[in-house]
């Protein structure tokens, strides 16, 4: 009873309540209490109405959105990067030991950049994002490929998908924490380093896009 009171205790200093009946102002709303969505704007006009900066205290919704159709790009963006941290493997279905990974990598990321971790996150989503992509084609017996434009939705999904795939592949059997791994590949994307994983795959899905034109 004791511990359960002092855990209680711990959340309400963390997570300040408000009085009842009364609504924070979106200003007041803060990442973890730490980090602001003030500020942070789309470049990206095409991925604009796609990555939702809706302030939230803490990313987790509880999937309301998975029973109806799009309604994910409603979903704040840091919720769908921890959703994909959870694909398989270390974090495959622990919702709170994901939340604690990117907590910690953002962290990392205002230590080493002193930027919000938020912007540094959008930012290399529109670097990683490809415009263009591939499709079999057949005709006479004859398949081939030739480049498509991709949809503004299915752009943040694959450059979701490249982040934390790259976190998986460098953090495992590897003695670098997936905390530290996370934060490098979101400061490289954002920078649109060519060292990003998330940028290479970027690259080379567009290059091959254009050689079958």
């Amino acid at each position: 009873m004791i511990i359960y009171l002092f855990t209680n205790l711990l959340r309400m200093e963390e997570f300040p309540l408000t009085q009842v009946n009364e609504k924070p102002e979106a200003g007041k709303i803060k990442l973890f209490n730490k980090w602001s969505f003030d500020g942070i704007d789309v470049q990206d006009m095409a991925l604009k109405q796609y990555i939702s900066l809706a302030p939230v205290f803490l990313p987790h919704s509880g999937g309301r959105h998975e029973h109806q159709r799009f309604e994910k790009s409603k979903v704040n963006i840091v919720e769908r990067l921890t959703n994909n941290m959870m694909r398989h493997g270390l974090c495959g279905g622990k919702k709170t030991k994901a939340l604690n990974i990117v907590k910690t990598a953002f962290e990392l990321i205002y230590l080493r950049t002193s930027r919000n971790p938020i912007e540094v996150l959008v930012r290399a989503i529109e670097n990683s994002a490809p415009c263009e992509d591939t499709t079999r084609v057949g005709m006479g017996g004859v398949v081939y490929h030739r480049a498509v434009d991709i949809s503004p939705q299915r752009r943040v999904d694959v450059a979701l998908r490249y982040l934390t795939e790259s976190v998986r592949r460098s953090a495992f059997e590897n003695p670098k924490p997936v905390e530290e791994s996370l934060a490098d590949e979101l400061i490289a994307a954002g920078d649109r380093d060519s060292k990003s994983y998330a940028v290479q795959k970027r690259d080379e899905m567009e290059r091959v896009a254009v050689s079958s034109r």
